[in-house]
């Protein structure tokens, strides 16, 4: 799908097109591994070079208590994500593009030993009837260089397709191609996808069920992802950013990194309390 929006130099809003595209991929399942499949959680991995562990992954989640729009607030409320998401390092919006874009910051805590990752992308939101989709993709901004104690990664594509089932029931599918820089041990790609990302998906389940109430404790009338008026952001001209390659990044080479036993200890732990 980014072929059309990362031919050039060029950074460009996804138009219909893209969300149509990004749609289809997250509905079919034909060439993907399933490598994940428990109660309402399947996850599928596609890999793209096995030498560097690089992927593809995709989780599908059905919510029978959760609303669609209740999982589109939780997923865009960047407040609340300080709050429920136990990976996120530091998190802000730097800037709006148009009323369904914006530029943002992300960085997150990854297993160890690895080291830490961070990432700035376009994201670009679309409610299409009943369904919402969230997406992004890698950008390069001057102000925000990548960081010495981190790496940069980079966002080929990653977003969310929210499909609403009933009136209060819906299904999440989360759809994921990161180049995380370097090689990775095999470990981490088969934790990621048996582990981290069932893990990920429970963690937003229970944040959509407690939304509710933490959101009439907090601003309840502002959602500027619905209400662009409300949006305080400063714009952000298109000229400022140019597509992030990953050649251009420190490449580092962390495939021979074993995973640490407190990690090994926790994931024991956790999958004995599921």
């Amino acid at each position: 799908m980014m072929k059309t929006m990362m031919s050039g130099e060029e950074v460009l809003i996804p138009d219909d097109r893209a969300f149509s595209r990004f749609q289809r991929e997250c509905e079919c399942d034909e060439d993907w591994s399933l490598t994940y499949n428990k109660t309402s959680i399947c996850v599928w991995i596609q890999i793209l070079e096995e030498e560097k562990s690089l992927h593809k992954i995709k989780c599908r989640m059905q919510c029978k208590d959760i609303p669609a729009e209740t999982m589109y607030d939780v997923l865009h409320d960047i407040e609340y994500r300080r709050k429920w998401d136990a990976n996120v390092i530091e998190t802000f919006d730097i800037g709006k593009l148009t009323v369904n874009a914006d530029v943002g910051y992300y960085s997150w805590k990854c297993p160890k030993p690895l080291k830490n990752r961070d990432v700035i992308t376009l994201r670009s939101w679309l409610p299409m009837g009943n369904d919402y989709i969230i997406m992004n993709y890698s950008v390069k901004h001057a102000k925000y260089p990548p960081k010495k104690d981190l790496v940069r990664a980079v966002s080929i594509q990653t977003g969310y397709l929210i499909q609403r089932t009933g009136p209060t029931s819906c299904t999440l599918t989360y759809l994921a191609q990161v180049d995380p820089r370097g090689s990775l041990p095999k470990w981490v790609v088969n934790k990621s996808s048996q582990f981290l990302a069932p893990k990920a998906m429970k963690r937003i389940s229970k944040a959509c069920v407690r939304y509710p109430e933490w959101k009439q404790k907090h601003s309840p009338g502002f959602k500027p992802w619905l209400f662009p008026e409300q949006n305080r952001l400063s714009s952000v001209p298109l000229s400022e950013l140019c597509i992030q390659h990953a050649e251009s990044l420190e490449n580092i080479d962390e495939s021979s990194l074993r995973e640490s036993k407190d990690e090994r200890a926790e994931h024991s732990d956790e999958e004995g309390h599921n």
